[in-house]
Formats: structure tokens, C-alpha cells, sequence
């Protein structure tokens, strides 16, 4: 058995944190590169990428939540078994990574039958019209094939990460993503296969992804071991599980409707064009959110591992490094956004209609993109903590309690439903952003407190 790349209990939480998070964003920002690359060569289609781009649009729900099913296994796997590790209690990590496995191989299947099943009317519900619902349905048939390989990929990478093996984590996304992007100019425009082109690309990189995911899993390095005596689904193991990926599942899964929520009003209000402009929108914002999530990534097993093992020093090092990077990041992004808004529309399509829309939208759209650092580095470590009640309440807070309703409620109160529906966006995370560090603030000290209250009964 190898050593791991990162001691995380013993090397300084500075450098450990640049190794791990490094690695940890450049996999996240690398991962958009799935949808986003197909999005910008869809949307340079011609004739017709507008209406293509703004059909991919309104797949995103589903992709979302295929997605946000690896976090709910994956985040809340990894977590317990780091805090396993970090106890000395490897047997049992690796009872948690077997059931994991066969719970993420059961619900792509369920997935995926479910929705090849209701695609056409999910499609429509969630904002195609006439116009797009062809692109849409061509592009998603395709996609829910690999919904195994993307739950494999995504879910058990989190494995290796929490591990320590920062880059081997890396290059199971990278590897994706270099396939992706080589097969996607290939099939869409080499082939004439269009949409359905980059939905093959797409699963064909994400299957290369899960054989490297597994190789390693069963190969020697590994101090994890996926093993075949494991791979059922236990009761006992998942319940605690599900408990902790509750929480980023929701994070992911809302972001469907929050997704569909958009798309239908903005559909009502300014068409097709408005759609687009949102699907722009809403790529740049995943961009940004995947290195948020790469950097709490990187955070995590350090947090989760040193609480485990009562280095509590350590946790309190790690959060403060989190929230100060995070909110470094969330302001340069914030900034970008505001002064080069044209620069990332141009990345999505050409077409003078939809530029002009979305470079608009997307200055309302990210307006409160800044404070995005103080939520993502809080939430976060109340998940790497254990902490699912609280997570799960910040996670439904900013998209279930404020800003699904307020895309619906604000429009009755602003003459530009356009502009009503878009600010929705930065209200609610204002708000959700101020109430998780306020909690953040009040519970963090008595969850350390109580843990060294722990360490002295034992």
C-alpha cells in the first residue's frame, strides 16, 4: 500500500490546504467543462445554435440532479469515512465506500428509467417550447444512458479525495474532460450529429472517468479499498450517510428548480431569448460555484479528519483559510462579472438579440456574486463537521425558503418582469449569505467545545 500524497493530520494546514484545494478546484472548474464546452458549441451552431443553446438549457434541471445524486452519496460518504480514518477505523471506511458503490449503481438505474419514461412532458414543464423541445429531447435520450458512469465517476472520486490523493482525484476529471472536448467538435460538427453529437461526448467522457475511478479503487495505492464483500446496500452504514449528503444533495438538486423556476417565468415573460439568456447566466454562475466547491473540497478532509482525531487547533486553522480564500475568490469573481460581462457571453453564442439580453441579465443576475464565498465556506463545513440538521437548513434557506418564491412573487411588484424575475437571483443570496454566517458564528464554537468535552470522557 503506497503512502497517501497528504498527511492530514501532521503537515502544516497552509500547504496542506494549497495541495488539496488546488487540485480540488482545477477538477471542479475542469468538470464544468462537461456541459459548458457542449454549450459553447451548440450555441456557435449554425443555423440555429440560439434555439439549440437555450434547448440545452432546458436539460439543466436534469443534469443538475443526476449530479447533485454523486453528492449525496459521494459528500456524505467521504465524510464519515474520513472521520473513520482520522479514528483509526479503516474497516469501517471501507464498508461505507461498498455501500456507497451500490447505492449509487441503483439509483442511476432508477434514474434513468424514470426519466427516458416522462422526457417530453418533463421538457415542455420545464420551459422548451415549439421551438426547442427537439433540441432538448435529441440531446437528453442520449445523456441518460451514461447516467451510471456519471454517478460512478462523480460519487466515488469523492472517495479518493478524502484519501488524500488530491491528484489522482484531479486526473479522474481531467482525463473526462479531455475526452469530452476532443469528441465534441468531432461528433457535432465532423459528424453532423448536432446536439445528440455532444451528448455522446459527454457520456463517452464520463465512462473513461468511472473505469479510471474503479481501477483505482481496486488497485494498490488505494488505502480505501472497494471490495465485492462490501457492495450491498446496508441499512445501518447509508442511513448516517444520506443524513450528511443530504445537504449538498439539496444544494444541487434545488438548483433544478431553481432551474425550472427560471426558465418557465423568464419563458412567460420574454421567450426563447430571455431562456437563453438565463442559460448563459446560470453557466457562468456554475463556473464560479464549482470553485467555491473545488476550494471547500480541498477544506474538508482536513476538517473532517483532524475533528475526528481531536486536533481541534487544526479545524479552527483550516475553516479560517477556507472563509478567507472563498471570500477572496467570490469578490474577484464579483468583479469580473461587473466589468466584463460581454466576455462571457461571447464565450455562448453571437447572436446580437441574446448577447444584448444576456449581458444585462447577467450583471442583476450575479449583483450579490461576492457574498457567495461566506455561504459556501460556512455550509461546507458543517457538512466535513457532521453537522446534517444545520447544513440541510442552510441549503434549503437561499434557494427553497427565499429564492424560488421570490422569482414568482417579485414580478407582480416591478413593471420589468424581465429585471424582476433576474434580481431574485442576488436577494436571496444577500439574505442566505447573512443568516449562515450569523448561525456559522453561534454554533461553530459550542460544536468544538462539545467534541473537547469528548475527547476527555474517552
Amino acid at each position: 500500500m503506497a503512502k497517501r500524497e497528504n498527511d492530514l493530520g501532521r503537515d502544516p494546514v497552509g500547504r496542506l490546504l494549497v495541495r488539496l484545494a488546488l487540485p480540488a478546484i482545477t477538477a471542479q472548474l475542469v468538470n464544468a467543462l462537461y456541459n459548458i464546452v457542449d454549450r459553447m458549441y451548440i450555441g456557435h451552431i449554425q443555423p440555429g445554435g440560439d434555439l439549440a443553446l437555450t434547448g440545452l438549457g432546458v436539460c439543466f434541471p436534469v443534469l443538475m440532479f443526476v449530479s447533485a445524486i454523486s453528492a449525496l452519496v459521494g459528500v456524505g460518504g467521504g465524510s464519515r469515512a474520513v472521520v473513520r480514518m482520522g479514528e483509526g477505523r479503516t474497516e469501517d471506511a471501507n464498508r461505507i465506500l461498498g455501500s456507497c458503490a451500490a447505492l449509487l449503481t441503483v439509483l442511476a438505474l432508477a434514474v434513468t428509467v424514470l426519466f427516458q419514461l416522462i422526457k417530453e412532458p418533463m421538457l415542455l414543464a420545464f420551459g422548451a417550447s415549439g421551438n426547442t423541445i427537439g433540441y432538448a429531447v435529441d440531446y437528453l435520450t442520449i445523456y441518460l444512458w451514461g447516467t451510471v458512469f456519471v454517478e460512478i465517476s462523480l460519487g466515488l472520486n469523492f472517495f479518493i479525495t478524502t484519501q488524500g490523493f488530491s491528484t489522482v482525484s484531479m486526473a479522474t476529471v481531467l482525463i473526462g474532460a479531455a475526452v469530452n472536448i476532443v469528441l465534441d467538435p468531432v461528433f457535432i460538427f465532423g459528424l453532423g450529429m448536432g446536439v445528440r453529437g455532444a451528448a455522446l461526448a459527454t457520456i463517452t467522457a464520463q465512462g473513461v472517468s468511472a473505469v479510471w475511478v474503479l481501477r483505482f479503487l481496486t488497485g494498490k495505492k488505494t488505502r480505501l479499498r472497494l471490495q465485492r464483500r462490501y457492495f450491498r446496500l446496508d441499512g445501518k452504514v447509508l442511513a448516517p450517510v444520506v443524513a450528511i449528503g443530504v445537504s449538498p444533495f439539496i444544494m444541487q438538486s434545488t438548483e433544478s428548480l431553481v432551474n425550472i423556476s427560471f426558465n418557465s417565468s423568464l419563458y412567460r415573460y420574454g421567450g426563447d431569448a430571455a431562456v437563453g439568456a438565463i442559460t448563459i447566466g446560470s453557466s457562468v454562475m456554475q463556473v464560479f460555484s464549482m470553485l467555491f466547491q473545488g476550494l471547500a473540497q480541498g477544506a474538508q478532509p482536513i476538517i473532517g479528519f483532524n475533528y475526528g482525531s481531536g486536533r481541534l487547533d487544526r479545524v479552527r486553522r483550516a475553516f479560517r483559510l477556507l472563509f478567507c480564500s472563498s471570500l477572496v475568490f467570490s469578490c474577484s469573481a464579483w468583479a469580473l462579472v461587473q466589468l466584463f460581462p460581454a466576455a462571457f457571453v461571447a464565450i455562448f453564442n453571437d447572436q446580437p438579440e441574446l448577447v444584448n439580453l444576456a449581458v444585462w441579465g447577467l450583471r442583476i443576475y450575479l449583483a450579490c456574486l461576492f457574498m457567495m464565498g461566506i455561504q459556501f465556506s460556512c455550509q461546507q463545513t458543517f457538512v466535513a463537521l457532521g453537522e446534517a440538521r444545520v447544513s440541510l437548513f442552510l441549503a434549503l434557506l437561499r434557494k427553497i425558503i427565499l429564492l424560488i418564491p421570490l422569482i414568482f412573487l417579485l414580478p407582480r411588484f416591478f413593471e420589468d418582469k424581465v429585471f424582476a424575475v433576474l434580481v431574485a437571483e442576488p436577494t436571496a443570496d444577500f439574505l442566505a449569505a447573512t443568516c449562515t454566517g450569523l448561525v456559522f458564528l453561534r454554533r461553530f464554537p459550542r460544536i468544538l467545545r462539545r467534541r473537547e468535552e469528548e475527547l476527555k470522557q474517552s
